[in-house]
């Protein structure tokens, strides 16, 4: 394991909820290296979505410090945690939120149209990252023609198209059958391997789990298990 590229410190988070408050996540203390390929397990309500959204600064700490490729989460500005999002972070997500209307290159160039690309540089970053999911032959297609399989991988690939330090999956393989989802997990591993992108899911889907190499089991908002498996 190379360096922390997310450390977490005391966090907590809370939600209103009327005149009281939900406590979703208690004191966590966890850090994470380059490459690696882990991820939060537990049952509904656990925490693990609302802990994967404060690391992709979709969300704030309570209390707590979370550094993100050296970014405080809770002291960012909605426009630094947007740039954070959208230069370092790839998301992949159980509904794979492509657009219908647009060619399956163009589901994939979006994320860079945000960044100073040229046409030919976005060109070639596309076709790299459709080869990386084996969907080269499909870049003409649009969604709705796609199998649910292949739509997944499309999002695989916009999200590792501008080659992010660090890619958060929830729930990833939800609407796939096992075929599909071994499928979608082996990608995902030969990208981890092959570009030391991390990987950090929120899931409790046992093909997923079966793949992980660091498991962090989540109870009731707080670390029941800290597992590091051996490569």
């Amino acid at each position: 394991m190379d360096h922390s590229i997310i450390q977490i410190e005391k966090l907590t988070k809370s939600f209103p909820m009327g005149k009281s408050k939900f406590t979703a996540l208690y004191g966590i203390d966890l850090s994470f290296g380059e490459g690696e390929f882990a991820g939060f397990i537990g049952p509904s309500g656990s925490g693990k979505t609302t802990l994967l959204n404060i690391i992709g600064s979709l969300d704030v700490p309570t209390t707590g410090n979370v550094l993100v490729l050296g970014n405080s989460v809770g002291e960012l500005t909605a426009k630094q945690a947007a740039r954070l999002r959208k230069e370092s972070l790839g998301f992949i997500f159980q509904s794979y939120n492509l657009l219908a209307v647009h060619t399956v290159f163009e589901n994939v160039e979006f994320p860079l149209l945000l960044l100073k690309y040229s046409t030919s540089e976005r060109r070639n970053m596309v076709m790299d990252a459709l080869a990386w999911v084996g969907l080269t032959d499909k870049v003409k297609s649009k969604p709705p023609q796609l199998s649910g399989g292949e739509c997944q991988r499309v999002a695989i690939a916009r999200a590792m198209v501008k080659r992010p330090s660090l890619v958060l999956a929830d729930e990833p393989t939800a609407n796939l059958d096992a075929a599909n989802s071994h499928n979608i997990l082996q990608t995902m591993v030969k990208l981890n391997r092959d570009l030391k992108t991390t990987f950090l899911f929120a899931t409790h889907d046992e093909k997923v789990i079966g793949y992980l190499r660091r498991k962090v089991y989540l109870l009731d908002g707080k670390i029941d298990k800290d597992e590091v498996l051996s490569n």
